[in-house]
């Protein structure tokens, strides 16, 4: 598959999705949204891939939304008010879907962030499972800033994320979240002083996580996607069902094998 704002690429379990419009500071246009729903399809389809690292490209990993984009969305004049109006509601829909693809993605996603992570970039790496940064980045939740609510996932995810006075706070002012803070809070899982080093962490973060059961990665985040939405006697109902149906396979003796002789277990790619 041929994408025109991502590119994709794997290399031993890990696939690699970057954004790749550094000269317009990687903003996110029509066809950007449509890909990101299609390349975590192609990840979705492929059982060699175990974990994903979102990577940038320039000196900012997002400015987020393309304005002149935004500008399309807001009217359509062959339309009555009612019908533009649930033509625009439509249409974020389709667009939360482009990120609420990386939250359900049945394998850990790694966000990797340098420079500006504006508006959409928050959306985007709140979806992820983890976030990596330079020391020089930062996060701001823009939408405040250009008169609207943020409504692609950033409000809805970060709460888990961040503490809630903390991200009110951010959402009402639209002030820069530098690498310090983020750390200090715990929305990021490490900080490093260049791009590559930061690449080189998540990527040896992606290596471990690709070496482990695939069977098991996919239940840990299924449970804990669903530990989030779900009231605590639920999600234990859940975890239940899940660990009956599938610790059925090769993963959990091979795994205890390996414990005792001190190896390294060696497990088959998800069917």
């Amino acid at each position: 598959m041929t994408y025109t704002t991502l590119d994709l690429s794997v290399d031993a379990a890990v696939a690699t999705v970057r954004l790749n419009r550094p000269d317009a500071l990687n903003t996110m246009t029509p066809e950007f949204w449509e890909e990101m729903v299609t390349v975590f399809g192609e990840i979705e389809s492929r059982s060699d891939i175990r974990c994903v690292v979102i990577a940038s490209t320039g000196r900012h990993f997002t400015a987020g939304l393309d304005l002149k984009s935004f500008a399309d969305l807001q009217s359509n004049p062959e339309l009555d008010i009612g019908r533009q109006r649930e033509a625009f509601r439509r249409k974020v829909k389709e667009m939360q879907e482009s990120f609420s693809v990386i939250d359900r993605c049945r394998v850990p996603v790694i966000a990797v962030i340098q420079g500006g992570c504006i508006g959409g970039g928050v959306d985007l790496v709140t979806a992820c499972d983890m976030r990596v940064m330079t020391d020089n980045a930062y996060f701001t939740i823009q939408e405040i800033n250009i008169g609207i609510v943020a409504d692609v996932g950033t409000l809805q995810r970060m709460p888990d994320q961040v503490p809630p006075a903390i991200l009110r706070e951010l959402a009402y002012t639209g002030r820069k979240f530098g690498a310090e803070e983020a750390a200090r809070y715990g929305f990021v899982n490490a900080v490093a002083d260049t791009h590559e080093a930061a690449l080189e962490t998540a990527y040896t973060l992606a290596k471990d996580i690709a070496a482990k059961s695939p069977l098991a990665m996919t239940g840990i985040k299924s449970v804990l996607n669903y530990s989030r939405d779900h009231s605590v006697a639920s999600s234990l109902d859940y975890v239940a069902t899940w660990n009956a149906a599938m610790l059925q396979g090769d993963d959990p003796e091979a795994a205890m094998r390996a414990v005792m002789t001190k190896q390294q277990a060696t497990f088959k790619d998800l069917g």
